[in-house]
């Protein structure tokens, strides 16, 4: 028994159910199309009991809930120290995102939220648009040759993966020579999120920890060797004075701030961009509309982030006994927010499996609350230059087919092609 009472879940055969949903949204028909996956677990209910103990959250209300309140916390260390089995939290690759801001809480969180500001207010992103178009508008000029020259591409290769790593770089001063192989290290990385991340994942992911270590470590005693008019010179004096006693802990925060805002933008925006080009142009009647009103553009960027978000998956923990959505939940209890479930709550959006540009609808696709995404403003930035620039350079543009997804996540959503053609 807890404060909250017995707290017995869902029932045997609803577990059956919810592993059968689960394997499906691994299997190349659930990730091209998870729908199915959402309304089945939505079916259940808004808080469903997953089969490890923890609860799915497949409501709109009540996932924002938890996105907004600070009675749900991220999994920082001090909660993996409390689990019963600690050595499932020691793995390299996971130590080392539990570092950044994504899984700290406050104070901490809230001094570094503080220190950063609005990394990518209006003045920023302004400051940055000659960049970014000129960025695009040398992707689409090599996407232009390899279609003349081949009759297709490959648009997540040729554009949507290096548009954010290019743009990031321009603007922490990293050199294009090293992109390549930051996007190569993300990917791996990306593995230690996963719910339960086989050996293999773990061991790919640990040796890309130890190259971001090496690379984000020789980039900033390279910096401070050099300062330049940067941001990344910008944090460097900012954490240097604030932790003047303690160098150390300056270190540890300019390092995982760096490695945390390069990484972490660059596979949901590709998702975002490759996924908003397919909607864009896969209905000759849609890309010509939008070509006769890139006033909607934005609106397509919205309605492709509530339709199929980048990220499936979210984890908070109850900080006390609570209820939620009519479900008593201990302390310490992991709920994980399911963001597409969410979105497509009819409750929340009508007729949710339409993609609907106009639909003025809502989602929490870059969270909400403390820890809503640094990085948004500049994602849809990004994809709102290339669209435009897209549907001016090449009216005819069409998938060649559909995309072709990494089927081993859960969580980070990695589309790994999309053959175009015109």
């Amino acid at each position: 028994m807890t404060a909250v009472g017995d707290i017995s879940g869902t029932a045997i055969s609803d577990r059956r159910a919810v592993v059968s949903l689960l394997r499906h949204l691994r299997s190349p028909e659930g990730q091209a199309d998870p729908l199915p996956v959402w309304e089945g677990l939505r079916s259940m209910g808004d808080v469903v009991r997953a089969p490890w103990g923890a609860y799915f959250v497949t409501s709109f209300e009540a996932c924002s809930q938890v996105l907004r309140s600070r009675n749900w916390l991220v999994p920082d260390f001090a909660w993996q120290e409390r689990q019963p089995d600690p050595r499932r939290w020691q793995e390299l690759a996971t130590q080392e995102l539990t570092g950044t801001l994504s899984r700290i809480n406050a104070p901490s969180h809230t001094c570094q939220r503080r220190a950063l500001g609005n990394p990518f207010d209006r003045s920023t992103l302004e400051g940055l648009r000659p960049a970014i178009a000129r960025v695009v508008t040398g992707l689409l000029d090599d996407l232009e040759e390899r279609l003349k020259a081949d009759g297709e591409a490959d648009f997540v290769q040729t554009v949507a993966e290096l548009l954010p790593v290019r743009t990031v770089g321009e603007w922490l001063g990293i050199p294009q020579e090293h992109h390549a192989h930051i996007l190569d290290f993300a990917h791996r990385q990306a593995y230690a999120q996963e719910l339960f991340p086989s050996k293999e994942q773990l061991a790919q992911a640990g040796q890309a920890t130890l190259e971001m270590r090496a690379f984000f470590g020789e980039l900033i005693s390279e910096r401070r060797a050099h300062p330049g008019n940067d941001v990344l010179t910008g944090w460097i004096h900012h954490w240097d004075a604030h932790f003047a006693d303690d160098p150390e802990a300056a270190a540890r925060v300019i390092y995982h701030l760096t490695m945390f805002i390069t990484i972490a933008s660059l596979e949901t925006s590709a998702v975002l961009l490759t996924n908003a080009v397919r909607f864009a142009t896969e209905e000759p009647a849609r890309a010509e509309w939008l070509r006769a009103h890139p006033e909607h553009i934005d609106d397509l960027i919205e309605e492709t982030l509530r339709y199929d978000p980048p990220v499936w998956l979210n984890s908070h923990i109850a900080a006390d006994d609570t209820v939620l959505a009519g479900t008593p939940l201990a302390k310490d209890t992991t709920v994980h927010i399911l963001y597409g479930a969410a979105a497509h709550d009819p409750r929340r959006n009508p007729d949710p499996h339409v993609f609907d540009i106009l639909r003025d609808g809502g989602h929490i696709t870059f969270g909400s609350g403390p820890h809503y995404c640094l990085g948004a403003p500049l994602a849809r930035f990004e994809a709102r230059e290339a669209i435009a620039q897209i549907l001016e350079r090449f009216p005819t543009l069409r998938p060649a087919g559909p995309p072709s997804y990494d089927n081993s996540r859960l969580v980070f959503r990695r589309i790994t092609s999309l053959k175009v053609t015109v």
